[in-house]
């Protein structure tokens, strides 16, 4: 153990410090994690190894977003993302307990607890699902006082004397805000590591607010990177729509993945290009429309938004966030990013790195508090957050499924809905494809009804799919379902408008106008061409953790991830294949350059002949 001061012990292993909270707290630890990138992981896994050896020692762990290297699930799958997996996540320490939690091996005497789940990670794990929290994000912090919360671990920055909390500012402020008011009685244990950027503002601590702090060569590890998501069609529609309702010195929060980056990409192109941008929009829109906003941002946008993700950075470079709120362009909660983002944020001069202020979530997420002033800085504010399904009657669904298992959480949806009807001018866009999956296996994510919500309809405002937007907001439903028959993909209107009539929503005779009867993927990838061959619309617009062989074969498998959703059309891929130009470098990156066994080589044509489609 190294004495950092007559307060503040460091220590180098992480075994040594899990005794020594033992020593401070007892053997009962209620243990608070913060969401996603900020876990102390070597503190965690301590004392989870010290609650395996000993029984007595009774740990329960409250956070969200456990984060987990993808599981690829085919052959071809694993053949691709393996090594990019091992490069952008290589090293990084896996959470014992989610190993645990993943094979129902938790013993009784570790509980974990989670208010929000990586998409998809835990939908057959039971456990897992038992032990779900659904709660807004705002809520958290009070929920871990209720359970007596007396350990918060947390990855941190460090200079000199002082240490950032960096990335995961969000519920650690306000449970110190409770500390400090006698309202909460925990340590600070704090995992210094060299990769996180040192963010000022409100997350820049003196090392006396720290218990203890562990730091070393030893307990270094490369920061969670997620790879970029390259940018489909019905993304870029849904994005350059939704860039189209942002006005120029308003307000903007989103979170990540593709549609975020298409919308940051739209108002890029929208500031850049505004013809363009004008023209786009119109050939998206079925009755030919302009967009509702246009034109290059000349006072700017302002971002107050939970999650500070990457291609905000890139909206700061193209002179787009550029209106300040107390010296800053960005309030946000939390980041989490591929490694270039860090790396941006690392070398960033410290005159332009104070303009993103990382704060609680309290002051993000809610407007209470400081009102007035909130009120005065969220002008104009456009809310866009992601759906996976959503009803004709105007309910969205973000966060499970019917049956009642957890997809993800509710996060913060809920919390900036609720801001857009407080505020003054502001609206709650909701995106989300219409379609999931291709082929036979094709779904509507437009529904009649739903077992399960996130939020409610009488919360209903902006929606929008690739095929354009619905203005929902004090629509009776009526009008409501008119407006969302409109967005749905055209295959699926029949059926959806068969069960409004049933329901007598929708008058006997209604017919859908003959501008929206065309909402297919094909009239959007035209509709797109323009654009994407001025190279406004690029697979991946913000950087790249794909090489360039890499970057080739992203279209070739989005074909056949397709296909293997119709057997017919894989085995026209594998037939093509058979008497196609090999794409020899893509082959080879594979590793079916030189297939072994008739399952290689059937991948092998299915690749060549997908590429050759192109």
């Amino acid at each position: 153990m190294i004495q950092a001061d007559a307060m503040t012990p460091r220590f180098t292993d992480p075994d040594a410090l899990a005794d020594a909270i033992v020593d401070r707290v007892g053997r009962r630890i209620v243990l608070g994690l913060p969401l996603g990138l900020g876990k102390a992981n070597h503190v965690v896994n301590a004392l989870v190894a010290r609650a395996l050896r000993d029984p007595g020692v009774r740990l329960h762990i409250f956070t969200a977003l456990t984060l987990e290297p993808p599981r690829p699930k085919s052959d071809l799958e694993k053949r691709f993302l393996g090594p990019i997996i091992e490069r952008t996540l290589g090293g990084y320490p896996l959470l014992a307990y989610a190993e645990l939690q993943r094979r129902d091996a938790l013993p009784s005497n570790i509980e974990v607890d989670e208010f929000f789940f990586q998409a998809g990670t835990r939908l057959n794990v039971p456990s897992a699902q038992r032990s779900y929290i659904s709660a807004n994000y705002t809520h958290a912090a009070g929920y871990l006082r209720d359970r007596g919360v007396n350990v918060v671990a947390q990855l941190v920055a460090g200079r000199g004397d002082r240490f950032s909390l960096s990335c995961n500012t969000d519920i650690t402020l306000d449970l110190l805000a409770a500390r400090k008011a006698g309202e909460a009685d925990f340590l600070l244990v704090g995992q210094v590591n060299d990769e996180l950027p040192f963010m000022p503002g409100d997350g820049d601590l003196p090392a006396e607010m720290f218990s203890q702090l562990l730091d070393g060569p030893g307990v270094q590890f490369p920061l969670f990177a997620p790879p970029k998501e390259p940018i489909p069609d019905a993304s870029y529609a849904i994005g350059f729509h939704a860039a189209s309702l942002v006005r120029d010195g308003g307000t903007i929060q989103m979170g990540i993945g593709a549609i975020s980056d298409a919308v940051a990409q739209g108002l890029i192109v929208r500031h850049r290009e505004p013809q363009a941008f004008a023209e786009t929009v119109a050939r998206l829109s079925p009755t030919g429309a302009a967009p509702l906003c246009g034109g290059p941002f000349e006072a700017g946008l302002y971002a107050a938004t939970e999650m500070f993700v990457d291609c905000l950075l890139d909206l700061r470079r193209a002179g787009v966030l550029k209106r300040e709120v107390d010296g800053a362009v960005l309030h946000g909660g939390f980041f989490l990013g591929p490694r270039a983002f860090y790396r941006a944020l690392r070398e960033m001069p410290e005159d332009e790195r104070v303009r993103f202020q990382m704060q609680a979530i309290s002051g993000i997420n809610e407007i209470y508090g400081d009102e007035a002033a909130r009120r005065s800085a969220r002008v104009d504010a456009r809310f866009v957050n992601t759906a996976m399904m959503a009803t004709l009657l105007g309910s969205v669904i973000s966060d499970g499924l019917d049956d009642g298992r957890v997809v993800s959480g509710v996060g913060g949806q809920y919390n900036f809905v609720a801001q857009a009807f407080a505020l003054e001018g502001a609206r709650s866009i909701i995106t989300l494809p219409a379609v999931r999956g291709g082929g036979r296996k094709a779904a509507s994510n437009i529904l009649w009804s739903y077992a399960h919500g996130t939020i409610p309809r009488h919360l209903k405002d902006v929606l929008i799919t690739e095929y354009g937007v619905a203005d929902l907001r004090g629509r009776t439903d009526r009008d409501t379902v008119v407006r969302m028959l409109n967005v749905s993909d055209s295959r699926f209107q029949p059926e959806l408008l068969d069960a409004a009539k049933s329901a007598g929503k929708l008058e006997a005779d209604y017919a859908i106008p003959e501008a929206f009867r065309r909402n297919t993927p094909e009239r959007i990838a035209e509709a797109l061409k323009p654009a994407k061959a001025a190279g406004l619309a690029p697979l991946l617009p913000f950087g790249s953790d794909f090489d360039e062989v890499e970057e080739g074969l992203l279209r070739v498998l989005g074909r056949l991830k397709a296909a293997q959703e119709d057997p017919r059309a894989l085995m026209a891929y594998v037939f093509k294949g058979m008497s196609a130009p090999s794409p020899q470098e893509g082959l080879r990156r594979l590793g079916l350059d030189r297939p072994r066994t008739l399952s290689e080589r059937l991948l092998a044509w299915a690749v060549r002949g997908a590429a050759a489609s192109g």
